[in-house]
């Protein structure tokens, strides 16, 4: 990256962590100038975004989630999966004059039809909005068959949002971490924000709940060759028991439960959430 702040707080972190278990530490996040900081709040607050998406905030702390995985605007980012778009609606224009944003999603050729209509709705979204999504560009990453969605050592953040436990049923979930290593440039960061889940419970290597221990999703990062450089609680949610019916999925947005209970789950809130930083060793 061009930001000299990042390459020296990054530094700074690295020395932090000497002697540091492998549980992660909390780090100061990197403090964005006074321009990126404006530019940051200007897009959250911007008409773009609906006002279910802005509620939102609350619980997913986008401008510290990214301050804390070094997103600055001059930066090229990855996001893994992005979904309907909800950080794609900040990312873009964050972006947008310096930097490169790229979401990597699904295959709009899939067989399978779930996949290939998420993908148009996710393209409709960006044809839509051409000034503000214009320069947004895209690639596959669908395991196993279509990993290689960046050139080695081009990035230099990837991102991925509440992912994990998409990956783990097909049992991808090291080939994914495998692949969002190879992307990233020697030095680059990958942030992961995943529904943590209980560490006295044992892993379910499925994750049918919707939980990921944090200890699993480190080895997981590490055994690919990532560094653990920090965590975060900007995204915790202390009220969230881990226990539900319907697993993650009990509690809001999905709210699958649908009325039963439904107040006692908005009361909760959205689940609790490991943000975690892992550096790709240069050299």
């Amino acid at each position: 990256m061009k930001n000299i702040l990042f390459v020296a707080t990054l530094c700074i972190s690295m020395l932090l962590l000497q002697g540091c278990e492998n549980g992660g530490v909390e780090l100061s996040p990197i403090v964005p100038d006074e321009q990126a900081a404006a530019q940051m709040s200007a897009i959250l607050a911007g008409s773009h975004r609906s006002d279910e998406n802005k509620a939102r905030d609350k619980y997913r702390h986008p401008a510290e989630t990214l301050t804390f995985f070094s997103v600055t605007p001059d930066a090229t980012v990855v996001e893994v999966w992005p979904g309907s778009g909800w950080y794609t609606e900040i990312l873009a224009p964050y972006l947008r004059d310096e930097g490169r944003y790229i979401a990597a999603g699904f295959d709009p050729e899939s067989d399978i039809e779930f996949i290939r209509l998420a993908a148009g709705r996710y393209q409709a979204k960006l044809d839509g909005n051409p000034e503000l999504y214009g320069n947004v560009e895209t690639t596959v990453l669908m395991p196993p068959n279509q990993v290689d969605f960046m050139p080695p050592d081009s990035v230099d953040v990837v991102l991925t949002f509440r992912s994990v436990h998409n990956w783990m049923p097909r049992d991808s979930q090291k080939l994914m971490f495998d692949a969002m290593y190879t992307a990233l440039k020697p030095g680059g960061v990958l942030g992961v924000v995943e529904h943590r889940g209980d560490p006295a419970i044992p892993q379910d290597p499925k994750a049918s709940n919707g939980y990921v221990n944090q200890d699993y999703v480190i080895e997981l990062a590490e055994s690919v060759g990532f560094v653990l450089n920090g965590s975060s609680e900007a995204n915790a949610n202390p009220a969230d028991t881990k226990d539900h019916p319907e697993g993650v999925w009990t509690l809001p947005p999905t709210l699958r439960l649908k009325e039963q209970d439904k107040e006692s789950w908005l009361a909760i809130g959205e689940s609790d959430r490991m943000t975690l930083r892992f550096i790709k060793p240069a050299g």
